[in-house]
């Protein structure tokens, strides 16, 4: 009878164990302490290019999950590649993550995710900077899980949201230049949604699109000319060319409303943003659970940034003589 008193007693024990070490309540593994326990993990960085949209995510990324893998006595090496802002050399670049038989790979921008997708049914995959993953990876019907191995976090920003902002800023203007790459699929999405937002305000819009960082300087001049104000979206082609684009509208007196902080920095008046370093930690937090928690990407939600500020370029502004109204926050330089 002893014998049997002891044996359930251990049993019962061994169940307050494990059910102490288990899941967090929401779902997925506690971070940090005894919890979770990590191992060594090699991560691939594919990132389009350089910017400081894209660095800033990236470098949010890195940090959570390196700061959540130690905190579990794991150790994450990244292999951190960049593309130089042509899309062709991000493939090269994930055949050798694939090749490696990385843990995981990050893939910052669209092109990148693109490329991801393209190499690997298998190793998990986050994107992060992407506008609309529908459009990105070819979903028709988007439902925000891919069922796939890829997930991620988006950088998109209410659109309607930026419409409602050029508009309260512009009340008076009447034609709004549309200025986006036409070799980004999520620039086209943006400036589909957006368009018809703007018309339905009054606004005459045209579309000026440039194919690549050699026609910004021209395609923006034509812009300029026909506009009252242009609009940018989340671009990266955009995003690298930023003084060419100043260059442009400033000396014409036509302002920019841009889709992100970095391009509004550049060129912009005016923008409705995330931070793109808090973008990174959330898909650092993925990574985390799907590397040390065993969830699955494809049952994930592609998450999106959970604050957007109304931000200003101070100095763009006084150049074309535009006063803000309260409630926006001042770029730092």
């Amino acid at each position: 009878m002893k014998k049997r008193l002891l044996a359930a007693l251990m049993v019962g024990a061994m169940a307050l164990t494990m059910t102490a070490c288990g899941s967090s309540p929401d779902g997925g593994a506690e971070t940090g302490g005894d919890a979770a326990k990590a191992g060594k993990y090699e991560v691939g960085i594919v990132q389009l290019q350089q910017h400081p949209a894209l660095d800033q995510a990236t470098k949010g990324f890195r940090d959570k999950l390196s700061a959540l893998v130690e905190a579990d006595g794991g150790t994450v090496k990244f292999d951190e590649q960049n593309a130089s802002g042509d899309s062709a050399n991000c493939a090269p670049i994930v055949s050798g993550f694939v090749s490696s038989n990385v843990d995981l790979i990050m893939a910052n921008a669209t092109a990148a995710l693109q490329a991801a997708q393209s190499a690997t049914a298998d190793i998990p995959t986050l994107g992060t900077s992407i506008s609309d993953y529908g459009t990105a990876l070819g979903v028709s019907d988007w439902s925000g899980k891919t069922g796939t191995n890829i997930s991620g976090t988006t950088d998109l920003a209410p659109l309607d949201g930026q419409a409602e902002m050029l508009h309260e800023l512009f009340p008076e203007a009447k034609n709004v230049g549309l200025l986006f790459c036409s070799a980004e699929p999520n620039s086209r999405y943006q400036i589909d949604t957006i368009k018809p937002l703007l018309e339905e305000m009054g606004y005459t819009c045209t579309e000026y699109a440039f194919t690549d960082t050699n026609d910004v300087a021209s395609v923006a001049q034509k812009a300029a000319s026909g506009s009252d104000v242009i609009y940018i979206p989340t671009d990266n082609i955009a995003a690298s060319c930023t003084e060419a684009i100043a260059n442009v509208v400033l000396p014409a007196k036509v302002p920019v409303v841009a889709g992100e902080q970095g391009i509004c920095q550049g060129c912009g008046v005016a923008t409705l943003s995330i931070d793109y370093y808090e973008l990174g930690e959330i898909t650092g937090q993925m990574a985390y659970d799907i590397l040390v928690g065993g969830q699955k990407p494809g049952e994930m939600e592609v998450q999106p940034a959970p604050n957007f500020t109304k931000m200003y370029n101070a100095a763009n502004c006084d150049a074309l003589g535009i006063t803000i109204p309260e409630g926006y926050q001042a770029i730092e330089a």
